[in-house]
């Protein structure tokens, strides 16, 4: 049977501009050329959020399709290089872990790395997870080179990410757009206008003009003027499972040194992050307001920072979760007309990204075929809802009793999905990635591990080796990695090699 043919799409209009409009922007530009006629709505008058600062590893990817050189970017955006994040006082008060980017150890065959170092603690091996970590023992000195494998070893080298400057990141893809030929117009939106069929026709600005296209991206952040108020698409309300619903965010003056890698500190009522720029210091208290004032969380955070504040703390009120559908129609949402996750592990500018990426593999046609934009749906919801998962694991897994905030946390409830995660773990320290998930078996086990789950037992597999031959293999690796993380260069001498930002920056 032949399918009916439909006309190809030409005409993309994206409603708002910000990070995630002008990665959308940047990325069809780049990939479709002169095969669509781009145009982004955006109004000067009409402040972003802005606060997302951190990236995770596979933001790399998405530059290099852009072909963008790194070391400019950084240099353009006042960016530095993240290794991790670090978490303070997560499990118990005093606590200290990482989640570093990248493998742990080295497998043998078919046995994981960290079913071995469980064995090796019950011979008596004190060494922690993270001291067979490139990437953690690398941060913790303040070093960085982005060679993808050790010298004179198996081991592959760091895994990286950034901290930039999210306004600048968007100018620059701003600049990167319009040079490919992207029309920027300058407008506020009022609504949308629909076709009989129900689909989206124009949209309806404030001075009266109407922008045709034949496929729109929602990029109006929470309100989701397209696909959540035009389009009627409902939202999906986590609180229950995440009820930090505020934050609170302030720049303050750079300390020295740029350390590598993100800190998310607990906090009396939630956790403040810590993002070091070269110009300034990213700070930000996401808390539930159920349990801690405005007031109060304001001055918690201003009486934490590490220099002068250049601003006063903006506010910004969420409620975690997302739309019941991504895509409805001839309308794809991106960023937080999509939904909403606390920049607890970074993934705010990755979900614009796969979003993206996505929507790019799935292009359709002006037939819009439901079974594409099911397919897109259900890729994009199991990736949003297993992300879900993995930040309300933070919460889930603390001990800490010292605050009515705490002590809540512990009673959470939590998504079968993560339950069944739990007890498999605790059952023989089994992880697992399902499906191309984002986060690794790795990330999963550093949170576990890092928030004081243990596991009853280590799989049999490895019980293969001698107490001779598994103590030498750990001991081998820590020389390994000490040994070459001693070689990398200063973590802010590299930048200020390679990537410094303007002097009136930094």
């Amino acid at each position: 049977m032949t399918a009916t043919a439909h006309p190809p799409i030409n005409r993309v209009v994206i409603a708002g501009g910000g990070t995630a409009g002008w990665m959308a922007a940047a990325f069809l530009a780049k990939t479709f050329g002169d095969h669509l006629r781009i145009r982004l709505v955006e109004s000067a008058q009409i402040g972003t959020v802005g606060v997302g600062e951190a990236t995770i590893p596979p933001i790399r990817l998405f530059n290099d399709a852009l072909g963008l050189d790194e070391q400019d970017l950084l240099h353009r955006t006042g960016g530095t290089y993240k290794l991790g994040i670090q978490f303070r006082g997560w499990g118990r008060e005093g606590d200290c872990y990482m989640h570093a980017f990248g493998d742990i150890g080295r497998n043998l065959g078919m046995g994981h790395f960290h079913q071995y170092w469980l064995r090796s603690r019950q011979e008596g091996n004190a060494d922690r997870l993270w001291d067979y970590s490139v990437t953690e023992t690398a941060a913790l000195a303040c070093r960085f080179d982005p060679a993808k494998t050790l010298p004179d070893s198996p081991l592959a080298g760091i895994q990286y990410a950034f901290h930039f400057d999210a306004a600048r990141y968007a100018r620059y893809l701003r600049d990167y757009s319009e040079r490919l030929g992207v029309e920027r117009l300058e407008g506020k939106i009022l609504g949308v206008q629909r076709r009989p069929d129900g689909l989206i026709d124009a949209l309806a600005l404030d001075d009266g003009r109407r922008i045709p296209g034949e496929i729109f991206i929602d990029c109006t952040g929470f309100r989701a003027l397209l696909l959540g108020e035009g389009l009627g698409v409902g939202f999906q309300d986590w609180s229950r499972w995440l009820p930090c619903d505020r934050a609170l965010a302030v720049p303050c003056a750079a300390p020295r040194p740029w350390l590598p890698y993100t800190q998310a500190i607990a906090r009396t009522a939630g956790w403040q992050w810590r993002i070091p720029l070269q110009h300034r210091l990213g700070n930000g208290y996401v808390y539930c307001s159920g349990h801690l004032s405005d007031a109060a969380a304001s001055a918690e955070l201003l009486g934490g920072l590490e220099g002068a504040p250049l601003a006063e703390p903006r506010l910004l009120k969420f409620v975690a979760g997302r739309r019941k559908v991504f895509w409805q129609g001839n309308c794809v949402a991106l960023g937080l007309a999509a939904g909403f996750l606390e920049p607890l592990e970074s993934t705010s500018i990755h979900l614009i990204q796969s979003g993206i990426t996505r929507l790019v593999h799935l292009f359709p046609d002006q037939g819009f075929a439901e079974a594409t934009i099911a397919e897109y749906n259900r890729q994009s919801l199991f990736e949003f809802d297993r992300i879900r998962d993995f930040l309300i694991l933070h919460y889930k897994a603390t001990e800490r009793d010292d605050s009515p905030f705490w002590r809540t946390c512990q009673n959470l409830p939590a998504p079968e999905s993560l339950l069944h995660r739990l007890a498999l773990f605790q059952a023989g320290g089994r992880v697992y990635r399902e499906l191309g998930e984002l986060f690794t078996e790795s990330a999963w086990l550093q949170v576990m591990l890092g928030q004081n789950m243990q596991p009853r037992n280590h799989h049999p597999i490895a019980d293969a080796l001698s107490r001779r031959q598994l103590m030498q293999y750990m001991r081998d690796l820590k020389t390994i990695i000490r040994a070459a993380v001693a070689r990398m260069p200063n973590h802010e001498a590299y930048i200020r090699a390679h990537c410094a930002a303007p002097t009136e920056d930094a």
